[in-house]
């Protein structure tokens, strides 16, 4: 097939996702080729039963991610390590300088899904902290309180006030990753703090609102922690990506649950979205007159934040449209991707 015009053509170097959950067994064989397919690396979540939150459980993990790829893929899992209240510095500081870690995660002690080995409480990572801000590894942190008394609205805002603010004054020198972030709140923050404190936005945060969940009834596959805020905070997020600012990059938090499992009861929190992933992002890219800096925040500004070399190669968006199916998979693999039943109109080519 001839290639489109340059104009329906899109170019840009091989983006990285920095922030996904990959899951494990089945599951993981069952999604991590999507990731594979657009992105060279990804920060891999470590939110696992039991949790990621050694050197040894990374360094097992990793192996089992590679071993679930397609033979073909060149992708590049970046493993994580999930603190909790006894998390040995040593350890960390050793699974860094080894390679194996990229970074350690910071969930607040039942925040969101298999958070309930975080932390408790930050000055019981104190010492961890410190090893990380002079070894210069990344803390990666999901920004909400878990307090059932503060609203769920609010829990990323309130995270601010009460803990991330505390990080950094104590930690000055720390890098860190404001990650999936969703509030007018969090977009200041970021931008008003110095170099060493970043953010990731996801796809869905940037197309949706919190009346997504509630058109027409419940709908159980726009539910996401962070939960999606008011349009106002949407609006924030897209002005901030379409900003430029090297403090902004790409980072789905692709989050795959089976479809009964979304559709239950208790329904689990997560969007799948790495399959139509950068299709997603350039069409919010595209409707801010912002499409040239979409490079930039899927490809430059996160591995420049980690010290990492920009990826070689490049891949292609043509101006086509997509049909995101229902459903990928069968059975209690079967998961409903963000932008079901959609159409969208730009289309993943693959390597350019």
């Amino acid at each position: 097939m001839p290639s489109p015009p340059a104009s329906d053509r899109l170019v840009i170097r091989r983006p990285d996702d920095w922030h996904v959950h990959l899951r494990d067994g089945d599951m993981l064989k069952a999604v991590v080729g999507h990731t594979a397919r657009q992105f060279g690396r990804a920060i891999v979540m470590p939110n696992l039963q039991p949790p990621v939150n050694t050197t040894a459980r990374a360094a097992a993990y990793r192996e089992r991610i590679l071993a679930a790829l397609p033979a073909d893929a060149t992708f590049q899992p970046l493993m994580t390590a999930y603190l909790t209240d006894q998390t040995d510095p040593a350890d960390i500081a050793r699974g860094f300088a080894e390679g194996v870690l990229t970074a350690c995660k910071l969930y607040p002690a039942h925040a969101t899904t298999n958070s309930e080995h975080g932390v408790t409480d930050v000055t019981n990572i104190a010492s961890v902290l410190d090893r990380m801000q002079v070894i210069g590894m990344p803390l990666l942190v999901h920004g909400e309180v878990a307090d059932r008394d503060i609203d769920i609205f609010d829990r990323e805002a309130v995270f601010i006030e009460r803990v991330f603010s505390k990080i950094a004054r104590t930690f000055p020198d720390l890098k860190v990753v404001f990650e999936h972030i969703t509030t007018a709140e969090a977009v200041a923050f970021v931008l008003e703090s110095g170099p060493n404190i970043a953010a990731t936005v996801t796809p869905h945060h940037l197309r949706i609102n919190r009346n997504a969940m509630f058109e027409g009834g419940i709908r159980p596959h726009f539910y996401c922690l962070p939960v999606a805020k008011r349009e106002k905070h949407r609006l924030a997020l897209r002005k901030a990506v379409a900003s430029g600012s090297p403090k902004i990059f790409l980072g789905t938090d692709s989050a795959p649950h089976a479809i009964g499992r979304k559709e239950a009861a208790c329904g689990c929190a997560g969007l799948f979205n790495a399959p139509f992933a950068l299709e997603s992002y350039a069409t919010s890219f595209e409707e801010d007159g912002a499409l040239d800096k979409l490079e930039a925040f899927a490809s430059e500004h996160g591995p420049r934040f980690y010290g990492l070399p920009l990826n070689e190669g490049h891949v292609a968006l043509d101006r086509a449209p997509s049909h995101p199916p229902q459903a990928f998979g069968e059975g209690e693999l079967a998961v409903k991707p963000f932008h079901a039943g959609e159409t969208l109109p730009w289309r993943f080519a693959g390597a350019a």
